[in-house]
């Protein structure tokens, strides 16, 4: 059963690159937002006479915390109506039609394996609400690879978070790649499927769960790379992106 649309405010923009921004959205006749990490939420944007046509749907990008405010990292699209009008027609205190939480791409119940989390662009926000959800509750867990791809070093989201977080989280690695760099002083250059391959090849591929989540083409070849592996299908979750 869908849940009822609310209302919610935005209280926060912060731009966290040239073309993505922070919105923080408090929801309204509500002091707590429950939700598990990795779910999403459906913003109802008037864009279109269609109402189906309106629905944009974000992953939510902040861990469950007890409160009523959730953060969304968008990223703007040239064509897009939806992120066109959050970019540039939402300010701090605009109103928004919102429904959620929904999904099923959530963190998974059993951390006793490894954890690869392998993401493009904003495809990092569940992942995000993942990986803080678990220090910030210090669940038991083996090791989680945060493999994130963008363009260039100036797309990154999150990086003085993340590498902090590497730094006081034991046997959590957070590993950056750019495709459009020649040098980097934190992670590497390239494609995020050379680290995951390199990885697997010095761990091996058993005791193992992968969530994907980014645009089709990178999940389609990291699916199509995992299982030419010998990676389990069942092992492979995704979540797609555009």
């Amino acid at each position: 059963m869908l849940q009822p649309w609310q209302n919610a405010t935005v209280v926060n923009i912060i731009d966290e690159t040239p073309n993505t921004k922070r919105f923080f959205i408090e929801i309204a006749d509500v002091n707590e937002f429950n939700f598990l990490p990795g779910q999403f939420v459906t913003l109802d944007l008037p864009i279109h006479e269609s109402r189906n046509k309106r629905w944009r749907s974000y992953s939510i990008a902040s861990a469950p915390d007890g409160t009523n405010i959730i953060e969304l990292v968008i990223v703007l699209l040239p064509t897009g109506l939806g992120t066109t009008y959050l970019f540039n027609r939402i300010t701090i205190g605009s109103i928004l039609s919102l429904r959620g939480p929904q999904g099923v791409f959530v963190l998974p119940k059993d951390l006793s394996t490894d954890l690869f989390l392998i993401c493009t662009g904003t495809g990092i926000a569940p992942f995000r609400s993942m990986v803080k959800y678990i220090h910030d509750k210090q669940l038991a867990h083996r090791s989680i690879y945060l493999i994130f791809g963008c363009r260039k070093l100036e797309d990154t989201l999150y990086l003085q978070e993340l590498t902090e977080l590497e730094k006081s989280m034991p046997n959590f690695y957070y590993l950056p790649t750019y495709s459009r760099e020649t040098a980097v002083d934190v992670g590497s250059i390239g494609y995020v499927h050379a680290v995951y391959k390199k990885l697997l090849l010095e761990t091996g591929i058993e005791e193992k769960q992968f969530m994907l989540c980014g645009w089709k083409a990178m999940i389609d070849e990291a699916k199509e790379n995992l299982l030419g592996l010998g990676v389990d299908k069942k092992a492979i979750h995704a979540e797609l992106y555009g």
